[in-house]
């Protein structure tokens, strides 16, 4: 195996972020039991060293099994995870994002173009799928005919959802809420956890969160198995809908926490299989603070507050007038890491910009009043 970690330290410029893509990328493949192949890895290792881009890596994976003469009955298992691990390492690099349901369809068929025929199409019947960590059992996905509907509501209400005074905490408990609401939907034949989790990974990305995608790619089996156990429930059986499972995942992700994700404490029968060592319901490590060490930032982050405010507005409230030294030490440093936002993001130099917190700025902003 390719040393990714490697790379992740002593990269060239652009080499972090592609060997964090990949790894992402080929660790999600564990949530339907894939693996990739050494010669995708030696090709990822060329990307990641800017010896060859994304393009030229898709042609030689598919001119590789194009090739293959002789195949075994794994052949097509590993072909999916090395067409798809590189599908996914190009969306998790590209900055562009859309918060719709085409969006999600989007990432979808462009995962699993040349491996599924129906991709980026929604299914059109009923599924189940046995469930290891329910015993054999399995969720109860959504109805084929509502798949559209469902998905369109759950969307459009994250869209309207104020995250205006919640703190990490809370705000970590919605993201896994409406996380298991999207991939419950299961609106695709195949591929849906994986589908769900690059789509939130980039959804994250646009609130501001600088996602660690590490997190993703060691425990992504951890990840599908949490997601099982938000969605599944026998009220015969004493078995409840547990979401703590995916808030330990989600606070590890965003608040830099060091929850143990073990995925035998999923099992539901874990109590009797473990004479019951099974971990407290609520995490306990200690979370790292969102405020900006840069007081510049910090500053500005207490001037926005709730409010949307132009340039000018902003250099008001934070008592400056030279509006290029403000661009330069504090607006452009809040906006790259992830503080403040445009109004109008596809517009920058739109007539009515303004600019506001983003949710990483709005859980800031409260933790500096608090």
């Amino acid at each position: 195996m390719i040393d990714f970690d490697t790379y992740i330290k002593i990269g060239e410029p652009g080499g972090k972020e592609r060997a964090e893509a990949w790894k992402t990328a080929i660790g999600l493949q564990a949530v339907d039991g894939l693996k990739t192949s050494e010669y995708l890895n030696e090709t990822a290792a060329k990307h990641i060293e800017g010896d060859i881009t994304i393009d030229q890596v898709k042609d030689l994976i598919d001119t590789y099994y194009q090739s293959k003469t002789a195949r075994t009955p794994e052949d097509d298992n590993v072909e999916e995870a090395d067409k798809a691990s590189a599908n996914i390492a190009r969306i998790l690099n590209e900055p562009s994002f859309t918060f719709s349901l085409h969006g999600l369809t989007s990432i979808h068929k462009r995962i699993f173009t040349g491996i599924f025929k129906h991709a980026g199409v929604l299914r059109d019947y009923e599924i189940s799928k046995k469930e290891w960590v329910l015993d054999g059992a399995s969720v109860s996905y959504g109805f084929a005919f509502e798949l559209q509907s469902a998905l369109a509501h759950d969307i459009q209400r994250e869209r309207d959802f104020n995250y205006t005074g919640m703190d990490m905490s809370e705000i970590v408990k919605h993201i896994a809420q409406f996380t298991s609401d999207i991939w419950q939907i299961h609106p695709f034949c195949e591929g849906n956890t994986r589908t769900t989790a690059v789509f939130i990974i980039k959804y994250l990305r646009s609130l501001g969160f600088n996602v660690n995608n590490t997190t993703f790619e060691k425990n992504s089996w951890y990840f599908r198995n949490a997601l099982v156990r938000a969605n599944y429930q026998n009220l015969q059986k004493g078995i409840y809908k547990e979401t703590i499972h995916l808030e330990r995942f989600f606070r590890n992700l965003l608040m830099g926490e060091d929850n143990a994700l073990m995925n035998r404490y999923l099992h539901i029968k874990a109590k009797e299989l473990l004479d019951g060592a099974t971990p407290t319901s609520t995490p306990t490590s200690t979370p790292t603070s969102l405020i900006p060490a840069n007081e510049n930032i910090k500053r500005l982050i207490e001037a926005i507050g709730d409010n949307q405010l132009s340039v000018k507005e902003m250099l008001v409230a934070v008592g400056l007038k030279d509006r290029p030294n403000f661009l330069e030490y504090s607006l452009s440093p809040a906006m790259n890491e992830g503080y403040v936002r445009m109004l109008y993001p596809d517009s920058p130099r739109h007539p009515r910009q303004k600019y506001l917190l983003t949710v990483k700025g709005l859980a800031a902003y409260k933790e500096i009043k608090a």
